[in-house]
């Protein structure tokens, strides 16, 4: 217990010692972290490289101990090749930090040396293993363990958005850890965990609002690393495939922010590695709340979580899983509250059933696209034409071809709001479709439908000297007999 409060105590004086060390000496250098007033809410230049003061805390904490001439640091002596091995790898990420806080890296660099830390730290022993002893157990346990070190790392990294949170989010997470450890007699987790608590104790002194330094990418990706390993120690000690889930809910709240962010971006087709000003904290701030207010209120959050996790972890197996559910559906309610226009649109599109009829009226593009492509006349075309208009919802259809205008009014409409748009064809041709301004229709089948037709008529009118367009068009293509429902 002497050695875990030395460690604790000296990493928190080091911290508290050396982050405003470091904050002069890179804001006199100009390399700082500017506004923007959009992601970027700090009022000033703010140094970004917080994550040397810590990186710097922990390790120093172990050497000076080791040098201590205490009774205990023989203890410290004979944990420290494992210690050690894990250190390594968390230092090619907080290196990977560092040069994208100071030059810069491109997403996959990133991406890339986070893999290469995290196949290091397994090798080190940091191993989810759900089925141990089987001889299938390294293809899932190897890719799951990469999984989930990498994704606590971003996770960390992308919540790092506001003054304090990161670091607060972090603490909280360490100290469950560590008060885990201690719990199960885990030695050396504790001795992991407890240097990295002090670290970023001392550190919030300066981080909170209003920050004088920032994390920085070497700094968020550090804590998320080494947390991640952390999890998957403390998941060791548990004999059930749940014994992911009490570390999982201890992270709840970056790693909650990462999933969102992916599955809001995925169904906006946006870049999965592009910031945007939709994260948690960002979404508190939409609705009123401070920096300040906002940061307190996730660290409640935080310690709920970890209340949660500390529960779930001293349960017995049969109870286990009731707090998982539990939690789950707490998670649930407050995604609710955060107002996400991207999952409110979405559970509609499936329980009206939009999301089908979208499928429906792609599928019958596709097949109309494939009639139009199969006519071998601009007849046969333009009479695929004139029952895919019908079945599409247009009230009309108008077509200049060779110097003729041709014309087809389908069912009448009370509509006097029309609007139209025209298909240009070589020489002058054109095809107009009408259709009441009322109507529904997505802009993406409207596109794909305008297309088809350019493509089909344009190479047929050039190959065509004399093109005879029938008065009465007989259908070639055919929709399904439901039809189309364009409302979406």
């Amino acid at each position: 217990m002497y050695l875990i409060l030395t460690l604790g105590l000296l990493s928190f004086l080091l911290s508290l010692g050396l982050t405003p060390i470091v904050r002069d000496i890179f804001l006199r250098r100009g390399i700082v972290d500017l506004p923007d007033e959009f992601r970027k809410l700090h009022t000033h230049p703010v140094p970004r490289v917080g994550g040397i003061a810590i990186a710097i805390s922990y390790s120093a904490a172990f050497i000076i101990s080791l040098v201590l001439p205490f009774s205990y640091s023989q203890v410290l002596e004979e944990a420290l090749p494992g210690i050690w091995k894990m250190c390594v790898a968390a230092g090619l990420v907080f290196l990977t930090g560092l040069l994208d806080d100071l030059i810069g890296l491109k997403p996959w660099q990133k991406l890339a040396e986070q893999l290469v830390a995290a196949v290091m730290a397994y090798l080190a022993g940091v191993q989810i293993s759900l089925f141990p002893g089987e001889a299938w157990d390294p293809f899932i346990s190897i890719p799951l363990s990469l999984l989930w070190i990498v994704a606590c790392t971003n996770a960390f990294n992308l919540i790092d958005g506001m003054d304090g949170l990161a670091a607060g989010v972090g603490l909280f997470a360490t100290i469950t850890v560590l008060i885990a450890a201690l719990t199960h007699n885990n030695l050396k987790l504790a001795l992991l965990t407890v240097p990295l608590a002090g670290a970023l104790l001392g550190f919030l002194r300066y981080n909170f609002n209003p920050a004088s330094i920032f994390l920085g990418d070497s700094g968020s990706m550090l804590i998320g690393f080494l947390l991640g390993c952390y999890g998957v120690l403390w998941s060791q000690k548990s004999a059930t495939i749940l014994g992911m889930t009490a570390p999982l809910m201890a992270m709840a709240i970056p790693l909650l922010d990462a999933g969102l962010s992916l599955i809001r971006r995925f169904l906006r087709h946006k870049p999965v590695f592009v910031g945007d000003r939709r994260h948690i904290h960002h979404r508190l701030l939409d609705r009123g709340f401070t920096p300040k207010k906002a940061a307190l209120l996730i660290y409640g959050v935080s310690g709920v979580a970890a209340f949660f996790s500390l529960i779930q972890n001293a349960l017995d197996n049969q109870f286990q899983g009731l707090i998982v559910v539990l939690f789950c559906g707490a998670a649930w309610m407050g995604i609710q509250h955060l107002g996400y226009v991207e999952f409110g649109v979405a559970r509609q599109m499936f329980v009206k059933g939009t999301f089908r009829r979208i499928i429906d009226s792609q599928a019958q593009l596709q097949q109309f696209e494939g009639a139009l492509a199969s006519a071998s006349t601009v007849s046969e075309a333009w009479q695929c034409i004139v029952s895919a208009c019908k079945e599409f919802g247009f009230l009309g259809v108008r077509a200049s071809l060779h110097g003729k205008i041709h014309e087809i009014s389908f069912q009448p409409s009370d509509e006097t709001l029309r609007w139209q748009v025209r298909v240009p064809l070589p020489g002058n041709q054109y095809i107009n479709f009408e259709r009441g301004i009322a109507s529904d229709l997505s802009p993406f089948l409207l596109n794909g439908f305008v297309r088809a037709v350019e493509t089909g008529l344009r190479h047929k009118l050039k190959t065509e000297a004399v093109v005879m367009i029938p008065s009465v068009a007989v259908p070639k293509y055919s929709a399904p007999a439901s039809g189309i429902d364009t409302t979406h």
